[in-house]
């Protein structure tokens, strides 16, 4: 198990465990994390598990997939650090990772 923390949009932390394998997706659905919404389920397919991670984690998460690329780009938050909780899994190099909420989701 690893500790990551999702920060809401109002500054709201949660930090919670995360089993190794999982998706940040599903780790923050599994702690009731509010803000991710998840509408397809995790396919990379809809856009609202959008998270904004940290400079200094983005180079320790894989390289955004053609299909992650078109999803991130229509959401209304997008910038640099820009993910899909659904497209990263957890394992010990992401220990201690924070990434934030947008405001709104899709």
């Amino acid at each position: 198990m690893i500790t990551v923390t999702f920060i809401e949009h109002s500054g709201t932390a949660h930090e919670v465990k995360a089993e190794l394998g999982k998706t940040l997706m599903e780790t923050a659905m599994d702690a009731g994390v509010p803000g991710i919404d998840a509408d397809c389920g995790g396919s990379c397919a809809c856009g609202t598990c959008h998270v904004k991670v940290a400079g200094e984690w983005i180079s320790k998460l894989p390289p955004v997939s053609d299909a992650e690329s078109s999803m991130l780009v229509m959401t209304p938050e997008y910038e640099n650090g820009s993910r899909l909780a659904c497209q990263l899994k957890m394992d010990e190099s992401l220990n201690g990772m924070s990434v934030r909420l947008p405001e709104f989701q899709m």
